[in-house]
């Protein structure tokens, strides 16, 4: 089984998530994405591209990433595992704000079976939290008092861990390390 794990905004490939998904012993998909200069229409595309030729049961997106993460679960009805994700990026980019907010529309497919998220108590603050709680009202959804936006201050490991064997993908055949 493989994860595709999505950076945040000028993030690396193998951020906190990649590192805690091959501590849990998975084979991880992690592209690098330039933000800045592709446009929100392009990623998702790109991102359904990985999909036909990959086969992933498991999606994870930090931040920014999390919105496409969101968006590719919505669209594949594949579990995602949410790690301080940013929902609402057309608040803040105004010049991609049109295509933001027609991906945005996709959230509202979501499966709450498929939703599990991890957010820092210090990151409640952004105004995507209210919504989050409402995609991912469910007991997989964990705030972690003293935790911040980056996955270093969460624990992932343990978490990832948790969420999937709650998935089915616990069985030593099911992860392996590449």
């Amino acid at each position: 089984m493989h994860v595709l794990n999505l950076h945040g905004y000028r993030g690396w490939q193998h951020n906190f998530a990649y590192e805690a998904l091959i501590a849990n012993g998975c084979q991880v998909i992690s592209p690098a994405i330039d933000y800045d200069s592709t446009s929100p229409e392009t990623i998702l595309d790109d991102l359904r591209r990985i999909a036909r030729q990959e086969q992933f049961g498991l999606v994870v997106g930090t931040s920014l990433g999390g919105f496409f993460a969101a968006a590719l679960s919505a669209e594949l009805c594949i579990p995602v595992i949410l790690v301080n994700p940013y929902l609402m990026p057309f608040l803040s980019d105004a010049e991609h704000a049109k295509a933001y907010t027609a991906i945005f529309g996709r959230l509202s497919m979501l499966d709450r079976d498929n939703v599990s998220c991890i957010a820092g108590e210090a990151d409640a603050g952004d105004d995507s939290f209210a919504l989050l709680r409402n995609l991912a009202r469910n007991e997989r959804f964990c705030i972690v008092q003293g935790g911040q936006h980056s996955g270093g201050t969460l624990p992932l490991k343990t978490y990832f861990g948790e969420m999937l064997g709650y998935y089915g993908f616990a069985e030593p055949n099911d992860c392996l390390h590449l």
